[in-house]
């Protein structure tokens, strides 16, 4: 049995990803695809994750770069630099490979990937994910995972930021 590879060798570049991904198809496997900024890692995020990897042989996620999740999300975030979500997230064993974005959206990276499914959160409809028509129009499928109810970052956020407020006299 093959060695499980280390964290630090699941966070790739998009060149070394895409000649990753040139063996696993030689190989007969199956890519699953999904995106995000990852900051704060959460039930939710654990449940998508686990959920994508039912869809395929191998998951790869594209974590959002700290510039690009500023743009979406504002200053103070994210809470935790790229490379130490990229990390975390490396060290699930869902997770097969994780590559880094700069863009404000993963377009350019699923166009490259060509994932045989795409996979967002419930908060998305499918008329609404990036990428979505490119996938079906190559024959490949977009599956939606129910959100878990409570779980998102900026709730999360919130809610220390609540019990910081109550404490103070």
């Amino acid at each position: 049995m093959p060695l499980a590879l280390t964290p630090q060798e699941k966070i790739l570049d998009l060149n070394h990803l895409l000649g990753r991904i040139s063996a696993w198809r030689r190989s007969k496997q199956r890519i699953v695809f999904t995106n995000g900024c990852f900051d704060i890692l959460h039930l939710g995020h654990i449940t998508l994750l686990d959920e994508c990897r039912k869809f395929a042989d191998r998951l790869i996620v594209g974590l959002n770069s700290d510039v690009s999740v500023r743009k979406l999300k504002g200053d103070g975030r994210p809470i935790f630099s790229e490379c130490e979500r990229a990390r975390v997230l490396a060290a699930l064993a869902a997770t097969d490979a994780v590559v880094i974005f700069n863009e404000d959206t993963p377009m350019n990276l699923i166009r490259k990937i060509r994932p045989d499914v795409l996979v967002k959160g419930g908060d998305y409809v499918a008329g609404t994910i990036v990428g979505a028509s490119d996938v079906t129009a190559w024959g490949g499928r977009v599956e939606i995972v129910p959100i878990v109810d409570g779980f998102s970052t900026t709730r999360i956020l919130q809610r220390i930021q609540e019990q910081l407020s109550a404490e103070l006299p």
